[in-house]
């Protein structure tokens, strides 16, 4: 079967929306604590595709969408490491079980990655699941040093 990757549309946030529950899902997470996060990372992803701070890309297969993944255009102050303004964190890879191991989010991947060239983007950050890494570091990406405090009760 033919694989082509399109823009995701304002229309597609419902698909968006599923395939990032089923993402946390499988990475682990509770399942009462996706359906909580649901209804307004829905909201956030229409007003985010509608206004142009996240861009996203589907992968369809004989008509039905199989795989999709995000990126979140950030506006931050230059620094030495990254003098453009704009910089991208990459959200939501996401391939369906059924289509796994086609190399298809490293296509999706490449997709993103172009676009971030041609907006002049130095500087691509994400955060990887143990079942992503190779993918994201056979693209070139290398560990950081962030660190992370999580204010409030968040298991």
């Amino acid at each position: 079967m033919t694989l082509a990757l399109r823009p995701a549309l304002p229309a597609d946030v419902e698909i968006i929306q599923a395939q990032r529950d089923a993402m946390f899902l499988d990475m682990g997470s509770p399942a009462e604590r996706v359906a909580q996060a649901h209804a307004a990372s829905l909201k956030w992803f229409r007003e985010a595709l509608a206004g142009g701070s996240f861009s996203g890309v589907l992968a369809e297969q004989g008509g039905q969408v199989v795989g999709g993944a995000g990126v979140i255009w950030q506006s931050l102050p230059p620094s030495p490491r990254s003098l453009p303004v704009t910089r991208a964190y990459l959200l939501n890879v996401y391939v369906q079980p059924s289509a796994r191991g086609q190399g298809l989010a490293r296509r999706m991947l490449q997709h993103l990655l172009a676009e971030c060239a041609r907006r002049g983007v130095e500087t691509v950050s994400l955060h990887a699941s143990e079942a992503g890494r190779s993918v994201y570091e056979g693209l070139g990406f290398t560990p950081t040093n962030e660190l992370r405090l999580t204010l409030g009760e968040t298991p």
